[in-house]
């Protein structure tokens, strides 16, 4: 039974709300914005919410709420551009007069069914235009900010509640607590949720699969390996994995890839060097959005190549899998009609041309699931813990053209940064740490000689599932030692500056 049905308005973090009811042991689905009342009365939950998104309530082409669903006696907790659903449609919503982004103090004026439990002040994540500056009588306001009046609201007797913020995300700190007062209070959902989750995805592959062949192309990352690995416990040896070398991975990356699946015992491993024809192609380009379509049609041609030469001695590989997880087609593609596309993903843009059927296995996990996931396949900790590496490798951290100079001087720093973390004992203090180069060069001062060399940039971030992030605080004398050793051993360069910006609004990608 679905309990709560969350309609996304096209947030970029619309499917964390998911997740995060979930995670309290309740099943819930994410709904488009067009979805009919009829429909949701016929899926009869006990809750509703409204996700926020990126538009304005009076904007033309703003998604629209079938107004029945307020009719339907089921409670509605409107978030953000959900909440001013609910006060254009009962009282009055002030248009892009007041943009607030960040960390706000919210002020608890009455805790209500809502916002019990919370303090006085708490800490909370705004990201608007709008705002709600009246309501009828009959809805009380539960809490303000210094520049927000009506941050928190509810009508019990309408079943409607609304927060200005977005307590779906790790800084707004009691958020959970928002979300399990709705979910349990309000609407007395019940804990259901609670299935092995390898075991019914290996189920699902194999089911779908049947007798067929599944080919992936696997990076030796986290998701590609915990998805290669529910694939190959679905088919045994009827996976092909091949290894791509574009030219943009890490420093060893090739032989501790190909190590690892010689110990995980995969029978079908095929290794390919095409780092020649990426960077061939990538020269001169410096536009990110073309470096990753470059990067993915590249590879698809360079797979599709394996893919016929593979049929030829075995027949019968009609599946292409994927290690895509959730963040990855969120910031990839549109998730609804009103959503914003962030990036291209590499993974995202293969099945266009691949004339094979896509299974994703992970499609609907965030990165720490994906980790929690592997714990139960009893992969070892070196796989798990590794921080995530994108598709398009180091392109999309060499900011402007790729060229052969530039990969080598960003692999080295980024080896030495990685090193150090693992020395120190910060690397798994960290959520992903990766060093980019910039496009530009700096007068610096090498041996009294004058030098103009690039600028290496060192971000490091702890994040729960990468849909927000935070810059980690290192110590000083670990980011002395790091830029000593770059400044000293990497050629090319005299100067390094460590990242301190958030995601949002950042990404922790630099392209």
């Amino acid at each position: 039974m679905t309990q709560i049905v969350v309609i996304n308005f096209g947030s970029q973090v619309a499917h964390l709300i998911n997740r995060r009811i979930r995670e309290l042991g309740v099943f819930s689905e994410l709904m488009p914005c067009d979805i009919s009342a009829s429909k949701i009365k016929k899926l009869n939950p006990l809750g509703i919410i409204l996700s926020g998104g990126p538009a304005s309530v009076y904007s033309k082409n703003s998604p629209k709420l079938d107004k029945k669903i307020f009719s339907l006696g089921i409670p509605v907790l409107g978030i953000c551009y959900g909440m001013q659903l609910i006060g254009k449609e009962y009282g009055r919503v002030l248009g892009g007069k007041l943009k607030e982004y960040g960390k706000k103090s919210l002020l608890v004026k009455k805790q209500g069914k809502l916002l019990k439990k919370l303090n006085s002040k708490e800490q909370i994540w705004m990201s608007h235009g709008d705002l709600v500056t009246s309501l009828p009588k009959d809805f009380r306001v539960l809490a303000s900010t210094d520049s927000c009046p009506i941050a928190a609201m509810e009508n019990d007797s309408r079943k409607l509640y609304g927060v200005q913020f977005h307590p779906e995300v790790v800084h707004t700190l009691r958020g959970k607590q928002i979300l399990r007062n709705f979910v349990f209070d309000v609407c007395k959902a019940k804990k259901d949720w609670n299935i092995n989750l390898a075991a019914k995805l290996i189920n699902d592959v194999r089911e779908e699969v049947k007798a067929d062949s599944v080919i992936m192309g696997t990076s030796g990352g986290v998701d590609s390996t915990v998805a290669a690995v529910l694939v190959h416990r679905a088919v045994g040896n009827r996976l092909h994995c091949v290894f791509i070398d574009h030219g943009l991975i890490r420093k060893n990356e090739a032989k501790t890839v190909r190590n690892r699946f010689k110990k995980l015992n995969f029978e079908h491993f095929y290794f390919i060097d095409a780092s020649k024809l990426f960077l061939s192609r990538l020269k001169g380009v410096v536009n990110p959005e073309k470096k990753r379509k470059i990067i993915g049609f590249t590879f698809i041609e360079v797979f599709e190549r394996k893919v016929l030469e593979l049929n030829k001695k075995h027949r019968g590989i009609k599946f292409l899998g994927q290690g895509t997880i959730y963040p990855d087609r969120v910031e990839s593609a549109k998730t609804s009609s009103a959503s914003s596309k962030i990036k291209s993903h590499h993974n995202v843009t293969l099945p266009r041309k691949m004339k094979l059927k896509v299974i994703e296995p992970l499609k609907d996990l965030y990165k720490d699931e994906v980790r929690e996931l592997g714990k139960h396949l009893k992969l070892p900790s070196e796989i798990i813990n590794r921080h995530p590496f994108p598709g398009p490798g180091l392109a999309i951290r060499i900011l402007g053209s790729v060229t052969p100079e530039r990969v080598s001087i960003l692999r080295e720093a980024d080896n030495i940064f990685r090193e150090e973390l693992k020395i120190s004992n910060y690397y798994d203090k960290v959520w992903q740490a990766l060093a980019a180069l910039f496009p530009l060069k700096a007068v610096g001062v090498k041996g009294d000689a004058r030098t103009y060399e690039y600028i290496i940039s060192l971000r490091a971030v702890t994040s729960k599932d990468a849909m927000t992030a935070d810059w980690a605080r290192l110590p000083s004398w670990l980011l002395e030692k790091i830029s000593s050793r770059i400044l000293n051993e990497v050629k090319g360069v005299n100067r390094v500056v460590y990242d301190i910006s958030q995601k949002p609004p950042a990404t922790i990608e630099y392209e």
